[in-house]
């Protein structure tokens, strides 16, 4: 019984953490509008790009940025996945592809985007190698 106990705790924990990654802009924009907050959008490699998944591991998955996240941001994930086994659908594909046209056009990678509800840029930056806090203070300050 008890480990029944600890296992449904571990699982409740991982799905009251968890993030509401969005992967259509056009959705994001209206839940963005809907709840008044702005837009993070994250051009990443998942599978290919090192800073990407260090991003990732040390940032998104905090629970200072999911916390922070969940009450201040709608999140865009806009990933370019090269392995076979984690290619995307054509429309997700060509959907990311023109978002990257649109707010990428330098092909960097890891890249995060602050946006109002709109689709204006506010800032943009890069992978920095700093605490959640400090990187939650960096976004702050794109605006």
């Amino acid at each position: 019984m008890k480990k029944i106990l600890i296992i449904l705790f571990i699982l409740f924990a991982n799905i009251s953490f968890s993030q509401d990654w969005k992967y259509d802009f056009e959705q994001a924009k209206k839940v963005a509008v809907a709840e008044g907050k702005d837009i993070l959008m994250v051009f990443s490699g998942s599978d290919w790009c090192a800073p990407c998944i260090r991003l990732d591991k040390n940032i998104w998955q905090s629970e200072a940025f999911i916390k922070e996240s969940s009450e201040k941001w709608i999140l865009v994930k806009v990933n370019f996945p090269r392995k076979k086994s984690n290619q995307l659908s054509d429309n997700q594909t060509a959907h990311n592809r023109a978002l990257a046209e649109k707010y990428n056009n330098e092909g960097s990678f890891p890249l995060v985007v602050l946006l109002n509800s709109e689709g204006t840029i506010f800032g943009k930056m890069g992978f920095k190698n700093v605490s959640p806090d400090e990187y939650i203070k960096m976004i702050y300050a794109l605006k």
